[in-house]
C-alpha cells in the first residue's frame, strides 16, 4: 500500500494538526484506506467542524417535532391521515454547489437524487421537490450554459423519478460568477408508526448493500465540496457523481416495499462519502461497531480497490441492518425490482470500523474519533459592528425622486431577479402524482395530502443582499419570509430546514456572517414558534478562478413547511374580480431608509447601499396569524406578500396572475411608498361587503391596515393625492417585460 507522506496528507485536505490527531487516535500511522476515511469524515462537508458549535444554539423542539437534526431528515406531526393513521411530514434541504459548477447537469441531477434518498430512507414517500438556485451575471460567458445545465438536470432527474417539482427561487448576482449555488429540497409523507432511523443495533445483525453497483465516480466528492475553487476546477470533473433517476425510482419502491415488513433495523443512504459515511453514521448512532467484507461489495468496474470502494459516491445506493433471517425475503424484493443486493458485513460490539479485503484487514479505526470526536473549531469571527465596517456598505444618503414610476416598475419587472421563471418551471413536471394544488409562481407551493382535505405548503427563501449588509437581520428575514409565504396561502407554518451557504470560514469576516446569520435565524424561529428540524452546511463557496478570490454572498437558504387543514380555502395571488377592494396589511409608515438594499435602488440607480429592512418579529407573527384567520374565514379573495421590489411589484404580480388591472392611491412619499421592501406586509383583496368585518378583526388584533384601491380595468394605475396618475401601465406591457428576460436570453 502507498506510503503516507506530507504531500499525501495535504492532498487529502487534512492539516498538520489534524493529521497529528489521526496518529493519536490510531496510536500508529494510518494506511491509505484509513487516511482516506479520516479525510472524508473530517471534511467540512461531513463533520461541520466550523459550524457545529453554532448550530447547537438553534431551536429544534416543538410539540409537533418528532425528530429534529441528527437524522437523515427532520420529521413533524401532521395529524390524521385518510384512515385514521397518524401521518408525518419528513423533509430536508441540501447543497450540491461545487459539483453543479463543474458539471451542471449531473451536479444538479444528483443533488435531487441525494435529497430524495435522505427522505425516503426514513420511510416517507416523496411528494414534492423544491430548489433554491443562485447564479452569477447573465452576461458572464459561462452562465447561460450553467443555468441551462442545472435546470435540465433538476427536471431530468425529478421528472423521471416521478416526484413533482413544485417550487423554488432563482437569483442572479456577480458574487456567484465563480461558484453557483444549487440547493435541493424534498418533502415526503410517512406513517408515524413506520419511520426508520439510522442507528445500527443488534450484535451479529447482517449489514446489506442495496441499489446500484459501486463505480469510480464521485471519489473525493465530499473533500472537493470542502475546499474553495482554484483555476483547476475542470480537473475536478471526475469527483462529480453520475445519476440514474430510473434506478432511483426502483430503489424508492423496493425500499418502501421492504419497509412495509418488519425486516429493517436501521437504514442509511450512501450520500457524501458513500459507504464510509453511511457505515460510520449507522454504527455511531447505534453505539456499536461494524465490520464489512469489501470483497462482497457489488462493483461495476474491474479491479476496484478498498480505497475506491469506501470513497466512491456512486448514486442510488443504500445500506441497511436487517433482522437475522430476513435476508432472503429482502433479497427477493430487491431482485424483483432489478437492484443489487449483497450481505457485506455485520454489526459488532467493538466500537471500531473494520474493513477486510482478500483476507486482510485494510482498515481498523475506532469510531469515536471519526464521528463524535471529530475536530470542532470555534473559529475567530468579527463582531457585527466590525463586520459592517469591513463590509463597507455605503450609507443610503440622499435619494433622487423617481421621475417616472411606471418606467421604474417596467424595468423592475424585466430585471433578472424578478423576471418570470416560466422558462425554468415549465421544464419541471409539477403535476405528477395529481396532488399539486399550487406550483411555482405564487407565494408557496401547495400539495394535497392524498385522500384528505389537508395540504402541505412549502417555500424556499433567502435575500442574500440583506445578509451581506447585515447578516443578523438577513438571517431573521430569511426565516420570516418563508413564514410569510406559507401564511399567505392559508397554511400554518410548522418547521424549517435550511441550507447554509457561506464562503471560507477561516476568514473572520466570513465567520461573522455565519455566526450572525445563525443568531438571526434562531431569534426568528423562537419568536415565530417555527423550529429547525434538519439542514445542511456548505462552506468554502468562493473561487479563485474569477481572479482575486470571489466569495459568494452569505446565503442561508430556508425551506419552510406548513399545514393547511382544508385546502379548499387555499389563497392565491391572482386578482379575482373587478370591483374588489385592495388592502395593505402591515406598517403604513415609510421613511426613505426603508429603501436600503432594495431592488429599486439596485436596478434603477445601480446602488447596493444602506441597511436592509428590519424584521419586527412580533409584528411578523401577528400579521401572519391575522392573514391566516382572514383566509380561514373566507373573507379574502387574493393574498400576496410584499417582498422584492416592494408594493408596486406585488400589485403588478397580482394583476398579471389575474389578468386584471387596479387603481391604487398613493398615501406617502412616492419612492418609499411604491418600492420600499418594508417587511411583514401583505396585499389582500376582498369583496366590498367584507370590508367592515375585515377592518373590525384588524382593529381587534391591533393590525396596521389601510385601503389601497380597487381591482378594475386592464392597467395598473398608481394615483397620487392630486394631479394625474404617476403611472398607468397596461397589464399586457407588464407581462411582456416580465417574460422577456429568459425568453430573449435563452433564444439569443
Amino acid at each position: 500500500m502507498a506510503e503516507i507522506t506530507a504531500e499525501t496528507v495535504a492532498a487529502h485536505g487534512l492539516s498538520e494538526e489534524e493529521y497529528a490527531r489521526v496518529l493519536h487516535a490510531l496510536g500508529r500511522e494510518p494506511n491509505l484506506v484509513e487516511l482516506g476515511i479520516f479525510s472524508v469524515m473530517w471534511s467540512e462537508h461531513c463533520s461541520y467542524k466550523s459550524s457545529r458549535i453554532h448550530l447547537k444554539k438553534l431551536p429544534t423542539d416543538a410539540p409537533w417535532v418528532i425528530c429534529g437534526p441528527g437524522e437523515n431528515a427532520g420529521v413533524i406531526d401532521i395529524g390524521d391521515g385518510p384512515d385514521g393513521t397518524k401521518l408525518a411530514a419528513i423533509f430536508k434541504m441540501e447543497s450540491h454547489n461545487h459539483p453543479s459548477y463543474i458539471e451542471p447537469y449531473q451536479g444538479a441531477a444528483t443533488g435531487v437524487g441525494g435529497i430524495l434518498r435522505d427522505v425516503f430512507t426514513m420511510g416517507a414517500r416523496p411528494v414534492a421537490n423544491l430548489n433554491a438556485l443562485r447564479f452569477g451575471r447573465p452576461d458572464h460567458p459561462k452562465m447561460k450554459h450553467l443555468v441551462q445545465g442545472v435546470v435540465a438536470g433538476i427536471g431530468g432527474y425529478g421528472n423521471c423519478v416521478g416526484v413533482p417539482t413544485v417550487g423554488g427561487e432563482t437569483n442572479f448576482h456577480p458574487a456567484y460568477d465563480g461558484n453557483i449555488l444549487v440547493n435541493a429540497m424534498t418533502v415526503g409523507i410517512a406513517d408515524q408508526n413506520k419511520i426508520f432511523y439510522s442507528a445500527a443495533t443488534g450484535i451479529g445483525n447482517p449489514i446489506v448493500y442495496v441499489g446500484s453497483k459501486t463505480g469510480r465516480d464521485g471519489i473525493h466528492g465530499a473533500t472537493m465540496a470542502s475546499a474553495d475553487f482554484g483555476e483547476d476546477s475542470e480537473a475536478k470533473r471526475p469527483t462529480v457523481q453520475v445519476g440514474d433517476p430510473f434506478t432511483e425510482k426502483l430503489l424508492i419502491e423496493a425500499c418502501l416495499e421492504l419497509m412495509a415488513t418488519d425486516a429493517i433495523v436501521a437504514i442509511q443512504d450512501m450520500g457524501a462519502a458513500g459507504l464510509t459515511s453511511s457505515s460510520v453514521e449507522m454504527a455511531t448512532n447505534g453505539k456499536a461497531g461494524i465490520i464489512l467484507d469489501m470483497d462482497k461489495v457489488p462493483c461495476r468496474e474491474e479491479g476496484m480497490t478498498p480505497y475506491e470502494m469506501m470513497l466512491s459516491e456512486s448514486q442510488e445506493r443504500m445500506l441497511m441492518v436487517l433482522k437475522p433471517g430476513k435476508e432472503a425475503m429482502a433479497e427477493a424484493i430487491f431482485r424483483k425490482w432489478e437492484l443489487d443486493f449483497a450481505v457485506i458485513g455485520e454489526v459488532t460490539d467493538t466500537g471500531h470500523m473494520v474493513r477486510t479485503f482478500q483476507g486482510e484487514t485494510v482498515c481498523n479505526i475506532p469510531l469515536g474519533p471519526l464521528a463524535e470526536d471529530a475536530p470542532l473549531y470555534d473559529r475567530p469571527a468579527l463582531s457585527l459592528a466590525d463586520y459592517k465596517a469591513w463590509a463597507a456598505v455605503k450609507p443610503l444618503g440622499d435619494l433622487p425622486e423617481s421621475t417616472d414610476i411606471g418606467a421604474d416598475l417596467l424595468k423592475l419587472m424585466a430585471c433578472p431577479d424578478l423576471a418570470s421563471r416560466r422558462w425554468i418551471y415549465e421544464q419541471y413536471d409539477s403535476q405528477v402524482g395529481a396532488d399539486t394544488l399550487q406550483k411555482s409562481g405564487g407565494d408557496a407551493a401547495v400539495v394535497r395530502i392524498h385522500g384528505t382535505q389537508k395540504a402541505l405548503a412549502m417555500s424556499t427563501d433567502c435575500t442574500p443582499r440583506y445578509c451581506y449588509a447585515d447578516p443578523y437581520e438577513g438571517g431573521k428575514q430569511a426565516v420570516a419570509e418563508t413564514y410569510r409565504n406559507i401564511s399567505a396561502v392559508g397554511a400554518k407554518p410548522l418547521a424549517i430546514t435550511n441550507c447554509l451557504n457561506f464562503a471560507n470560514p477561516q476568514r473572520p469576516e466570513i465567520m461573522a456572517q455565519i455566526v450572525e446569520a445563525l443568531r438571526g435565524m434562531g431569534d426568528a424561529c423562537r419568536a415565530l414558534d417555527y423550529p429547525i428540524v434538519s439542514g445542511n452546511v456548505s462552506l468554502y463557496n468562493e473561487s479563485k478562478a474569477t481572479g482575486g478570490g470571489s466569495a459568494i454572498l452569505p446565503t442561508p437558504a430556508i425551506g419552510g413547511v406548513g399545514l393547511m387543514e382544508d385546502h379548499s380555502k387555499m389563497a392565491t395571488i391572482a386578482f379575482k374580480a373587478a370591483g374588489e377592494d385592495i388592502w395593505l396589511v402591515g406598517e403604513d409608515f415609510y421613511g426613505s431608509e426603508n429603501l436600503g438594499q432594495s431592488l429599486w435602488l439596485r436596478e434603477i440607480h445601480g446602488r447596493e447601499d444602506g441597511e436592509p429592512p428590519r424584521v419586527n418579529l412580533n409584528t411578523e407573527r401577528r400579521n401572519g396569524e391575522f392573514v391566516r384567520q382572514l383566509i380561514e374565514q373566507g373573507l379574502v379573495t387574493a393574498v400576496h406578500d410584499v417582498a422584492d421590489g416592494g408594493l408596486a411589484v406585488a400589485l403588478a404580480e397580482m394583476a398579471m396572475a389575474g389578468n386584471l388591472g387596479c387603481v391604487v392611491q398613493q398615501i406617502l412619499s412616492q419612492n418609499a411608498w411604491y418600492f420600499s421592501e418594508t417587511q411583514s406586509r401583505y396585499v389582500i383583496t376582498a369583496k366590498p361587503e367584507a370590508a367592515g368585518q375585515v377592518a373590525k378583526l384588524a382593529e381587534k388584533r391591533g393590525i396596521s391596515f389601510a385601503r389601497l384601491g380597487r381591482v378594475i380595468g386592464d392597467s395598473v394605475v398608481l394615483e397620487q393625492e392630486q394631479g394625474p396618475p404617476v403611472a398607468n401601465v397596461p397589464v399586457a406591457a407588464l407581462r411582456e417585460a416580465n417574460e422577456a428576460f429568459f425568453r430573449d436570453w435563452m433564444e439569443g
